[in-house]
């Protein structure tokens, strides 16, 4: 099994390019479903949920071709509308593929999905929705069985809480109802609007897109056409990861293909922790604190604070002069990083769903294992700026959203190197 070593307490310099959205690039990836004949994506980062996602389509019949910055994919002959629990369950974004499955050929089956273990993320609300469209499920035997033998139709989706997930869901399944479908309390992250604009660039119409109250107007069981190529938008967490590098390691670096609108809530409290920045066009130069000032954080969906952010900046907090308060509103597992910086010398306390974290004088390198994706880049900010050799197991977890991420942290000088067991 690999793990990564790095040696800490090097300032960091340069610049690095930012890859496209795993967050983005699944739901697209999983729309091309929709599609009879071939869609071309452009900027698809190189993760393991993205291959597991293609695998996926593979398995159902697709031809995946690949190229040095564009996949094609060619869903002309499905064969196949059972998403098997091999692939499923190794990443919970693969129900993503149950509304345009349901939607284009009217029955499918999904494995139970899997993935990071950050706490209950229930899929009940993406099933009610179907339902609401006219579909019939039943969930036997760890599948969910999904049938609408005379397709779906528009219906007034209410979901009593956001989700990312089921409002992208309901979006593809939408797409190809009878009749129009109004989502209300929909997810607004910037890869929901993503979605939204490769289905309107199919001639779908909507309504309210960016806003939580988005209209559908199906297609009448028609499948859609993606004519141009689509270009993933940039993955705003790698951005606010990096950016968190610098201010971590008080190094200025260059991020560049960042959108600025997208990672405007990371770049608002590094510089309530003291650190400046220059925007220009797609790029941010992050100018470091003389010393980190303390930060009080509280998750919400999008606009608000990210909780996909959140490890990241507890990492930097802990070498702030004060204490911070971090309140996780989303996820109620999403603090199984807290033992392992406290192994590296951080000092946290914790109070149901918020973080106390006290200040410390350094961090110190130890031997530590990452437990989610998040939990991971945490943990490599932190051994990045502590006195010494720390080595992080488990990093298979980092390999699922980060695009060569020691690769990147070379080019930014850092002592980082994958080692084997």
């Amino acid at each position: 099994m690999d793990y990564l070593e790095i040696e800490g307490g090097k300032r960091l310099q340069g610049s690095i390019k930012i890859s496209g959205a795993k967050n983005a690039a699944l739901p697209v990836i999983a729309a091309t479903l929709l599609c009879k004949g071939k869609t071309r994506l452009k900027n698809l980062p190189d993760v393991v949920d993205i291959r597991t996602l293609l695998k996926l389509l593979e398995m159902l019949g697709a031809k995946v071709g690949r190229g040095e910055d564009l996949v094609e994919i060619d869903n002309s002959d499905i064969v196949s509308t059972r998403a098997v629990y091999e692939i499923v369950s190794k990443m919970r974004a693969s129900i993503l593929v149950l509304g345009p499955l349901l939607g284009r050929f009217g029955v499918c089956e999904v494995s139970l999905p899997g993935g990071c273990a950050i706490g209950q993320r229930p899929i009940d609300l993406h099933l009610k929705a179907l339902e609401a469209m006219g579909a019939h499920i039943e969930i036997k035997g760890g599948y969910i069985r999904a049938e609408a033998p005379e397709g779906l139709h528009g219906s007034r989706i209410i979901f009593d809480k956001i989700t990312v997930g089921g409002t992208e869901n309901v979006l593809m399944a939408a797409s190809m109802a009878h009749g129009t479908t109004e989502i209300i309390n929909a997810a607004r992250e910037p890869e929901i609007i993503q979605l939204c604009e490769m289905l309107m660039s199919a001639g779908i119409e909507m309504e309210g897109v960016g806003s939580s109250r988005i209209k559908i107007h199906g297609s009448g069981g028609r499948a859609l056409e993606f004519t141009k190529d689509i270009s993933i938008i940039p993955d705003r967490i790698e951005a606010g990861t990096y950016l968190c590098a610098g201010a971590i390691t008080y190094s200025q670096i260059t991020l560049e293909r960042v959108n600025i609108e997208h990672i405007q809530t990371t770049i608002d409290k590094l510089g309530v922790m003291g650190c400046d920045f220059e925007i220009k066009d797609d790029s941010i130069t992050i100018f470091p604190a003389d010393s980190l000032t303390e930060v009080n954080i509280v998750t919400a969906e999008y606009p608000g604070f990210p909780t996909d952010m959140q490890a990241q900046f507890m990492a930097v907090a802990t070498l702030a002069q004060g204490e911070s308060l971090i309140e996780e509103r989303l996820f109620e597992n999403r603090f199984m990083h807290v033992s392992e910086l406290n192994r590296l010398g951080a000092d946290i306390w914790l109070k149901g769903n918020v973080a106390a974290v006290k200040p410390v004088e350094k961090l110190y390198g130890a031997d530590v294992m990452a437990t989610d994706l998040r939990a991971s880049s945490a943990l490599v900010l932190a051994a990045l700026a502590a006195e010494g050799t720390t080595r992080i197991r488990r990093i298979y977890h980092l390999d699922r959203g980060y695009d060569d991420l020691e690769g990147k942290l070379r080019r930014l000088n850092a002592r980082v190197v994958r080692k084997k067991e």
